[in-house]
């Protein structure tokens, strides 16, 4: 996922994506545990998407602080 597209999603959309993520997360966190992981670059993958979403988040609640 590019930085682009999460700052073209709408607040709804954040807070959608983010939560399939880290399902997602959670899933691959008992793959790994249990030796079934296939894909592990993708829990990387996930996590980076996570922090962006979340970054995004946090720059729109500060903007909208300063806007008050």
């Amino acid at each position: 996922m590019k930085p682009v597209d999460v700052r073209a999603m709408t607040e709804d959309q954040l807070k959608d994506t983010l939560l399939k993520l880290k399902e997602e997360q959670f899933k691959l966190r008992f793959q790994q545990a249990s030796g079934q992981m296939e894909n592990t670059a993708r829990y990387g993958q996930i996590r980076r998407d996570i922090a962006r979403i979340q970054t995004v988040q946090t720059e729109r609640n500060s903007q909208e602080e300063q806007g008050s």
